[in-house]
């Protein structure tokens, strides 16, 4: 294939979908916008389902770690719980945890959608339509935007005196 410019006969993914027209040809443009944008959707959809994951791992963690602190007192005068010191505990920094059956389907499906959306991107890249690949830029442009743009960003908190240093000196 080669690069074009053209709006009217162009054909995409099927004979079906032929432009017959400069309206059908702006409807498909927004399409395709729209269509980037739903993939960065579903990027975004498939981080927070990740978080959320974990955020129910650290509840679950936290209320197991919080009943393994507290044990019967050897007292015999007193009653009650008492705590634990921190080194009879292991915490360990990293915990793995296996998701269930249900949150593993959903994490399946959201991957295979953003598989699949992001195939039928590739394929109307493949027509090397300049106005399409516009719009896919914008589309990617646009749904980061929307999806991801404001995400808080981290980053670690230096002391003023080494934010200087060189780096090699360190």
């Amino acid at each position: 294939m080669l690069w074009n410019w053209h709006t009217i006969d162009a054909c995409f993914l099927a004979r079906s979908w032929q432009i017959t027209s400069q309206g059908a040809f702006a409807g498909t443009c927004i399409g395709v916008v729209l269509l980037v944008m739903t993939l960065e959707g579903l990027r975004r959809a498939a981080v927070e389902w990740e978080r959320v994951l974990a955020t129910r791992a650290q509840k679950a963690i936290a209320v197991t770690v919080d009943n393994k602190t507290r044990v019967p007192s050897s007292d015999s005068g007193t009653s009650g719980n008492k705590m634990l010191q921190s080194e009879d505990i292991a915490s360990p920094e990293l915990v793995v945890i296996r998701p269930t059956v249900w949150q593993a389907l959903v994490r399946s499906g959201l991957h295979c959608s953003q598989f699949a959306v992001a195939y039928l991107v590739m394929l109307m890249a493949m027509y090397y339509n300049g106005y399409i690949i516009i719009c896919i830029f914008s589309g990617a442009f646009l749904g980061f935007f929307v999806f991801s743009g404001f995400q808080p960003i981290q980053v670690k908190a230096q002391a003023a005196s080494t934010s200087n240093a060189t780096v090699c000196c360190g």
